[in-house]
């Protein structure tokens, strides 16, 4: 990631990141109080809707790993989708022990409603991008989140190693008192 011996160019792509991830939220976060959700709920109602339009029945699991999330998170989110009306769950009748989710009547209302400012505010935000750029730029990013899961698995087991890297060189070079309060001399009493 060096150019020409410095990281600055690394530096500005990571930062470039930040900066489009923040501004990107705000968007999904304006598509989903638009429609009375929060960002997380709005992701997760699309991604059953367009999920089950490629594939059929959408499982819990499949939208956890479509939106690289947790079972148990997508559930709790699933869960107050469900108390809103705005999804179904079933029992699947080939596994009993996996759920079935779809977008109700009403879901598919709000998301409908939404549609014409989703498309005007999606087409600003990619418009600067052709056709050919943008399946790129999909592909470029498929990838990152697989070397980004490999990152952070090597990044958890460096730090479960004892005498590892910077966190062993940073503790080592530390000061020894640390934390420690130095005893104060007895005052006399007289």
């Amino acid at each position: 990631m060096l150019v020409d011996g410095s990281d600055r160019q690394f530096r500005r792509l990571v930062h470039g990141l930040f900066g489009f991830l923040a501004r990107h939220e705000a968007v999904r976060s304006g598509h989903a109080a638009r429609i009375g959700l929060v960002g997380i709920e709005y992701t997760v109602l699309i991604s059953i809707r367009h999920l089950s339009a490629e594939e059929g029945d959408v499982s819990v699991n499949r939208i956890a790993n479509h939106l690289h999330l947790s079972g148990a998170f997508v559930t709790t989110v699933t869960n107050k989708l469900l108390k809103r009306g705005l999804i179904h769950k079933s029992v699947d009748p080939a596994d009993r022990r996996r759920v079935k989710l779809e977008v109700s009547d009403k879901g598919n209302a709000l998301l409908a409603e939404l549609a014409p400012v989703q498309r005007q505010v999606n087409d600003v935000q990619f418009g600067c991008l052709s056709a050919s750029e943008f399946r790129q730029l999909l592909k470029m990013t498929e990838r990152l989140i697989e070397s980004s899961d490999r990152a952070v698995r090597l990044q958890a087991y460096l730090a479960s190693q004892p005498d590892s890297g910077v966190r062993s060189a940073a503790l080592r070079d530390a000061p020894r008192n640390r934390g420690v309060t130095k005893k104060r001399a007895p005052r006399s009493r007289s």
